[in-house]
This record gives structure tokens, C-alpha cells and sequence, in this order.
């Protein structure tokens, strides 16, 4: 709404503006007309500059500056050389355009490098505490996140990158049910959180051409944006660590809360199902953990007593063994 405020006030501004310009040269209304024009031709290209983001833009203008300032300085260069006054001016207007120009191209093909040039400079929201924390497609299809950062164990602010957005996309619209209901799900848990003022959400639009996967378009933007990484896949959590990123992997934090079972204790658990190996019943506690019951297939239905006998720690969470009390 206020856009559209500012866009309709810069619009009659421009047509007054050019009607007072008109009534100059004798011809008002004309100049109404192109002042309005205008206007709307400027707000045409202000709509279409949404899709440069600010580091594009930031690797622009310090090309430009580059670029200038060498032109500046061969130009200086070419002053102590006895040439005719218009050559030197000639050549100080085709030096600053051909630097300007090369100086802009090869910021913008290496905006991503850009840290490297100035690399202890980094640029920072100060209203933003905890730094940056970017989420891959499968920490938004597994939907927890949202209850994670509301409780406030999760600090900063959240970075969707559009490549993320894109392989969400391509997931929605998958052939297979159960990718385009995951990919559905994630869009919309995207959406909710956009729309919960208490959630600290903003989409990257910057895309890493040079990155094909979206596992190194993710890695390298965490470097350039020095943020930690939010994913439940393991592999890209292990690459990412050995790179020296922070990775928060949700599936680590969920087997961390769990709570703690010591060999000795008793239970009270509900057999559900059978085991693999003969005898075996299944059993599961209120967190999710499996306990595994020996001799205990008779009795699968009902609730027992079972002595803890040990607790085996894997990559996917605990199992305990145990047997009747």
C-alpha cells in the first residue's frame, strides 16, 4: 500500500512538474504529458530492478568505482606525455567508459567472489542477533523448525535461498504423490512462517550459477554470508562441517532431547509389534524411542514391566533392550 502511495504521488509530481516546465516554452499541457510519461516509464524500470538484489548491486557499483579510478589514473598518466589537448580529452572519455564498463562486467561475474576482494569487510544487519541461519529443502519438508524457533533454542534470522525455492517447486510438481504432497507441505509451512510476525524469514534471491547442486549452492553461500546451515541430510551436514560451517541438523537435536535411559532401569511399556529376531516384541516410548523386548512375543498387545539390559546410540537415535521384569 505504501508502494503504491509513493508510486501515485512521484506519478502527478511528474506530471506537475512537466506542466510547469511546458508553460516555459508555451506548450503546458504537452509538458503534463510527457512529465507523466516519465514518471511512468521510471516506475516501469523500478518495478523491474526487484529481481537485482543488493549484492549484485553493491558488486556493480564497486566495479564501476575500480574502473573509474583506473581510468583516472592512465589518463593521469597520458597528461605527462606531450600530447594536443584534445587527444588527452578523447582519450580520458574512452578510457572511463571502456574501464567502467570491463570494471562493472567483471564485479558482476564474480559478485559471488566478492567477499574475496574485501575479505575481512562483511556487511551485517545490526537488528539482527545470532547471525544468519540458512534452510535446505529438507529441513522445510520435515516442518519442525517452526516449533524450533519458537522456542527461542534457534537465534537469528532465516535465509531461504531461491535455489531451495526451486527444488521445492520441482518437488510440488513431482509425477509421484508422495514427493508433490512433501514439496506442497514445505511451500505452505514457507508461507505460514512469512505470514508469523514473531519468525524472522527472507528469501535470497541471489542464484550461484557457477554451483550446479543445490548442496554447493548452499555451502557457498554459508561462507559468503557467514551463516550456519539448518538440514536433517546428513551427508550435506558432514561436508559442510569439514568446510568449517555450523550445521544444525534437526534430527541431532531431536535425538539430543530425548530423554535418557541408564541400563538397570525399569519400564512400563505397550508391546506393539514383532521383532527380527525370534521372540522379540517391539515397544516404543511417549519420545519415539524403539525398546526391544526379549522373549517377549507372546504378550505383544499388552502393557509390561522390562528391565533395561543396554542402550545402543546410532546415527538415527537410540534403541534399548530389554526383558521382562
Amino acid at each position: 500500500m505504501t508502494l503504491l502511495f509513493i508510486r501515485s504521488f512521484f506519478f502527478i509530481l511528474s506530471a506537475v512538474v512537466g506542466y510547469y516546465i511546458g508553460m516555459i516554452v508555451d506548450h503546458p499541457m504537452l509538458g503534463a504529458e510527457l512529465g507523466a510519461l516519465s514518471g511512468l516509464l521510471l516506475i516501469f524500470l523500478e518495478q523491474r530492478l526487484h529481481r537485482i538484489s543488493l549484492h549484485g548491486l553493491s558488486s556493480m557499483v564497486f566495479g564501476l568505482l575500480l574502473g573509474v579510478f583506473m581510468a583516472k589514473l592512465i589518463s593521469d598518466i597520458l597528461t605527462l606525455i606531450s600530447f594536443d589537448r584534445f587527444f588527452q580529452s578523447v582519450s580520458r572519455v574512452v578510457l572511463t567508459i571502456v574501464f567502467s564498463y570491463l570494471g562493472t562486467v567483471v564485479a558482476l561475474r564474480g559478485k559471488d567472489e566478492f567477499n574475496i576482494v574485501i575479505p575481512y569487510v562483511r556487511f551485517r544487519r545490526q537488528d539482527v542477533s545470532g547471525g544468519s541461519v540458512l534452510l535446505d529443502t529438507s529441513a522445510i519438508i520435515d516442518g519442525r523448525i517452526v516449533d524450533i524457533y519458537k522456542t527461542n533454542f534457534l537465534t537469528g534470522r532465516l535465509v531461504v535461498p531461491r535455489c531451495v525455492l526451486t527444488e521445492l517447486q520441482k518437488i510440488a510438481d513431482s509425477s509421484d504423490e508422495g514427493k508433490r504432497q512433501r514439496g506442497r507441505r514445505g511451500l505452505e509451512l514457507l508461507r505460514t512462517m512469512q505470514s508469523d510476525p514473531k519468525v524472522q524469514i527472507h528469501i535470497h534471491e541471489d542464484e550461484l550459477t557457477d554451483e550446479k547442486e543445490v548442496d554447493g549452492k548452499l555451502i557457498k553461500l554459508a561462507k559468503m554470508l557467514d551463516a550456519k546451515i539448518c538440514t536433517t541430510d546428513f551427508n550435506l551436514g558432514r561436508i559442510a562441517a569439514l568446510q568449517g560451517i555450523g550445521v544444525l541438523n534437526i534430527h541431532e537435536l531431536g535425538n539430543a532431547v530425548k530423554s535418557v535411559v541408564y541400563a538397570g532401569e525399569t519400564l512400563n511399556v505397550k508391546l506393539v509389534r514383532e521383532g527380527k529376531e525370534p521372540g522379540q516384541a517391539l515397544a516404543h516410548l511417549d519420545d519415539g524411542t524403539m525398546v526391544v523386548v526379549g522373549e517377549a512375543r507372546h504378550l505383544i498387545g499388552k502393557t509390561v514391566d522390562v528391565h533395561v539390559v543396554s542402550v545402543l546410540q546410532t546415527q538415527s537415535g537410540k534403541i534399548i533392550f530389554a526383558k521382562l521384569v
